[in-house]
């Protein structure tokens, strides 16, 4: 046997290690569906509870903040006491708040379970990409990242037309309940065979170095605090105190930025290293991954909203509709990186152009085609060329993004802008929200008419918003590299 063939045959990867991925692979595709399944569930949600509209903004974005909140310090948790039973702890987490989800008799009951939904994934799903790097070496390594870049496009494919079905199967007064009830069964199958097939011992970290719980907590209360008034600030007319906790919020931020300089300069392991700031290319890369974020993740809870609250669709219909922007993501994102390593930045270029476009396109047709003539096959041509922008850009954003920083920093830096992503989505949803709210008010008087327009102008508006973010996307392309070597580091790919 030749030395290379040797070498080959050492890093074959058993059949144990396939199985532990399909395990952690299972835990996060649950995590990354329920970022989009609820969409089309939230009319139902909002007749079911007699939820206002910032409920309905806080189901989504109160999700997405809590998860990119956790994922950080949840990564840092599990290199120091083991990927294993962090990931079984957060995986369990999660399915109780998916249980209690389903069970909600109110707004409070709905969004605390959501939150929790969020910090449970934010827990486990850091721990996937680890286990890739654990279970599996060369090559057999590279398969496993592509399935698990094959999953979170799937995941993205179906998550609306899945909820829609449930909802469908079931009715809309119980069917919704079903969209979170759906996780119990599978995530207690996944805790069990986890505890069985995942290997233990693979804590490494110093424990000497000390957790950044101070930045863990400034950050949290910072990105609340402006998020909250974003929520709430439509609903309630904008009063004093909105604007009093988002200026709290952004100084909370500042002092975050602070004291990740001085944990630093004390020998601790910040929680988002500022040294990563230095390099100017990555510091707009990660206000590429927030910006992008914010305006793909929103386009979902506006169209769902519209189709299903204004124009009177089922949640299938709503799901159908979406479709055509889920399968370009999955068919154009198994390409994009190879596209990548052909153009180099440029697949950056051409899909953050062709989201812009498609949104674009959107935008005009909502404000220029009558309501009664709005279906999903005017839509179809618009979502499809978005969806194949996301998918193109979506797989190699972080490894570009990743590649701005020296080697040694790469781990960290794929976690900052995963983190971005995240609370990108959550920022866009809160703002869309707002904007789509402001044109919907229901009185005693209002006739179905009505509340069709006013659905189909607060969509309009909201689509504009999110147009103007894509743009901003595209503009900040040009500040990453146009060639990249790939690190050594895990990149997971997120896709909501």
């Amino acid at each position: 046997m030749t030395q290379t063939a040797a070498a080959h045959s050492s890093d074959k990867a058993t059949r144990k290690s396939w199985l532990a991925l399909t395990v952690v692979l299972a835990g996060m595709f649950m995590a990354l569906i329920d970022s989009t399944i609820v969409n089309v569930a939230l009319p139902s949600i909002r007749t079911s509870l007699s939820a206002d509209e910032s409920t309905l903004s806080w189901i989504v974005s109160g999700y997405m903040l809590t998860f990119g909140l956790a994922l950080i310090p949840a990564g840092r948790l599990g290199d120091r006491l083991g990927h294993k039973w962090v990931f079984i702890v957060g995986l369990v987490l999660f399915t109780i708040a998916s249980a209690y989800c389903g069970i909600a008799q109110n707004s409070f009951d709905i969004i605390i379970g959501r939150l929790l939904q969020g910090l449970a994934a934010g827990i486990y799903v850091p721990a996937v990409g680890s286990f890739i790097q654990l279970l599996f070496k060369g090559r057999e390594r590279g398969k496993a990242f592509a399935i698990m870049g094959s999953v979170i496009g799937v995941s993205a494919a179906i998550g609306q037309l899945a909820g829609g079905l449930i909802i469908q199967a079931l009715g809309e007064a119980e069917g919704w309940r079903w969209v979170f009830y759906v996780n119990v069964p599978i995530g207690i199958a996944t805790a069990i065979f986890a505890i069985s097939l995942l290997p233990s011992g693979d804590a490494h970290a110093d424990s000497s170095n000390r957790m950044d719980w101070i930045g863990v907590i400034l950050l949290s209360a910072g990105l609340t605090a402006i998020l909250i008034p974003l929520i709430q600030g439509q609903q309630e007319g904008w009063p004093t105190w909105t604007w009093w906790t988002m200026s709290a919020g952004i100084i909370g931020v500042v002092l975050f930025a602070l004291w990740e300089i001085y944990f630093t300069k004390r020998g601790g392991s910040a929680l988002v290293p500022p040294k990563l700031f230095h390099h100017v290319s990555f510091t707009f890369g990660t206000i590429l991954a927030l910006v992008y974020f914010a305006a793909m993740v929103s386009i979902f809870f506006t169209l769902s909203l519209l189709w299903q609250g204004g124009l009177g669709h089922t949640a299938l219909e709503s799901g159908l509709m979406i479709l055509p922007f889920a399968l370009g993501t999955a068919i154009f994102s198994s390409q994009s990186s190879k596209w990548a390593s052909k153009i180099g930045r440029n697949v950056l270029v051409l899909g953050s152009g062709m989201l812009t476009l498609g949104l674009g396109v959107t935008y005009f047709l909502l404000a220029n085609v009558g309501s009664a003539d709005l279906n999903s096959w005017i839509l179809l041509p618009s979502l499809l060329l978005a969806g194949a922008g996301n998918g193109t850009f979506l797989a190699p954003n972080v490894q570009f993004i990743v590649a701005t920083v020296d080697n040694s920093e790469a781990g960290a830096a794929s976690g900052v802008v995963q983190t971005a992503q995240r609370l990108g989505s959550a920022i866009g949803v809160a703002i869309i929200g707002s904007i789509l709210f402001s044109s919907i008010k229901f009185g005693p008087s209002t006739t179905h008419a009505q509340v069709v327009t006013m659905f189909t102008t607060g969509a309009t508006n909201a689509m504009f918003m999110s147009t103007i973010l894509a743009l901003s996307s595209f503009a900040l392309v040009f500040a990453l590299p146009k060639r990249i070597q790939l690190h050594g580091a895990p990149v997971v790919v997120a896709a909501d």
